[in-house]
């Protein structure tokens, strides 16, 4: 018999005589002259319908059990399938204790109920559609990238660079051994980190291969449980070289998005549409049809000092008042988002000083500004962020010296001396992402596993 996955034989176009197909019972429904199964094993949301004898079935075959049929391929006279199987066998590769199972049949478990079990948490339908558009999403973003010229780079997981400011870090020590002498006080023999951010690594590389991007784990240890905090996530980064003006880096993000999302809706439209349905009907923001999400990705633009200006005249009360030189905050996102119309906003030119130092010199004043960008789309406030960086040597050397870090980043500085070029780039947040097209409120229904602490999989 060939074997057929699920998705396989849901889009088979002609009847085949033998076939096997090997996955977990969704329903069971026993007649007195034909016995029904449904049957998935990950590859579709749709299940397989199963016709057999009631002769084949035994206790063992119940919801949550894994099986294997083998039997012919048939057109099915269900107006909501095109194949089903008529099984000649079944057999229970392994039974489920459907009592103890957690997960009952024909029951829509809400997220919060299902987090409870990180290690099942996958065979519930809204999870396992999660797990496919991620599965899409990544692929999509490494078409994007490789399509476009950018050569992929494994940045490193653990690094003694901080990449200033871009979260708290995690700091790495042996878990043994005793210090032999004060010299050894780190593993490495300096300070080592969780990654924050690849960036540095990648503008190393953008000087020798022009476009580059990493798409990998990234860490930051603010100790938070908010549904909008993740001490592990993904982040998608890119750097590109010959580049004078953040227009280009803003309109890779802009593609970046529409490509993925498009490539998301044609592949997994009953996935996407499963979230927009039942987990967050009231945050639905992508209609499902397959056409071109251009017609979503409508932007505003306007400056940090703009931004400013708005807030203040707004005339709802803010938590952190907003003031030139300050931080946006999250609700301070959220509202000029609204204000604009609820479409993705890009937020140009913020101060100097609220910023790292390789981020550009705009050389105004008197609000002095340097060229960075922050993509802020509904719901969710800040996805993408992004910036010009400083390759004009002086103004590099001024800045950490001010900093007291030239010791530090003296191999950054090298990179300005030998072949330095214009460049950008920008970082966003995978999960964040995810987060925002499929509407979910809390990010930590994005992830495949949730950390709890009473879980031998934190």
């Amino acid at each position: 018999a060939v074997r057929l996955r699920v998705r396989e034989a849901l889009g088979a176009r002609e009847p085949a005589e033998a076939v096997r197909v090997q996955g977990w019972v969704r329903s069971v429904r026993s007649q007195k002259e034909v016995l029904f199964l449904h049957i998935n094993d990950g590859s579709s949301l749709e299940h397989l319908q199963v016709v057999a004898d009631p002769s084949l079935e035994n206790r063992d075959l119940t919801f949550g059990s894994a099986v294997e049929v083998q039997g012919k391929l048939v057109k099915s006279p269900h107006r909501m399938q095109n194949m089903e199987l008529q099984a000649e066998t079944v057999r229970v590769v392994g039974p489920c204790d459907i009592w103890s199972f957690p997960l009952k049949m024909k029951e829509r478990h809400p997220l919060e109920y299902v987090r409870q079990f990180p290690h099942l948490r996958c065979r519930n339908n809204a999870l396992g559609s999660l797990l496919r558009i991620r599965s899409e999403a990544t692929a999509a973003i490494h078409s994007f990238f490789q399509d476009n010229g950018y050569v992929h780079i494994h940045t490193p997981i653990i690094t003694s660079n901080d990449c200033e400011g871009a979260g708290e870090l995690f700091q790495i020590e042996a878990s043994s051994g005793v210090r032999e002498s004060a010299e050894k006080t780190h593993f490495f023999n300096v300070p080592a980190f969780l990654t924050v951010s690849g960036q540095l690594h990648l503008e190393v590389m953008a000087g020798a291969f022009t476009h580059v991007f990493t798409f990998g784990p990234t860490f930051r240890a603010e100790n938070s449980q908010s549904r909008r905090h993740l001490a592990e996530f993904y982040m998608v980064e890119a750097e590109l070289s010959f580049t004078e003006n953040l227009q280009d880096v803003m309109q890779v993000m802009e593609d970046l998005f529409k490509t993925v999302t498009s490539t998301v809706l044609s592949k997994c439209p009953r996935d996407v549409e499963l979230f927009h349905k039942y987990i967050a009907p009231a945050q639905k923001v992508i209609h499902v049809t397959g056409r071109s999400c251009n017609f979503f990705f409508s932007s505003c633009r306007i400056s940090y000092s703009e931004a400013v200006e708005i807030l203040k005249q707004a005339s709802q009360t803010f938590t952190f008042k907003p003031e030139w030189g300050c931080d946006l905050q999250t609700e301070h996102e959220k509202y000029l988002v609204k204000h604009c119309g609820e479409i993705p906003v890009f937020v140009i030119n913020y101060p100097y000083d609220l910023k790292p130092f390789y981020m550009r010199d705009n050389e105004d004043g008197p609000q002095h500004t340097v060229a960075a960008v922050d993509l802020l789309v509904p719901g969710i406030g800040e996805l993408c962020g992004g910036s010009l960086r400083e390759e004009r040597l002086p103004f590099l050397e001024s800045r950490l010296q001010r900093l007291g870090l030239t010791d530090a980043y003296q191999w950054y500085l090298d990179l300005r001396k030998f072949g330095s070029v214009p460049h950008g780039g920008f970082g966003m947040g995978f999960e964040r992402y995810l987060q925002y097209i499929l509407g979910v409120d809390n990010i930590k229904d994005v992830i495949p596993f949730p950390r709890f602490p009473h879980s031998c999989l934190l």
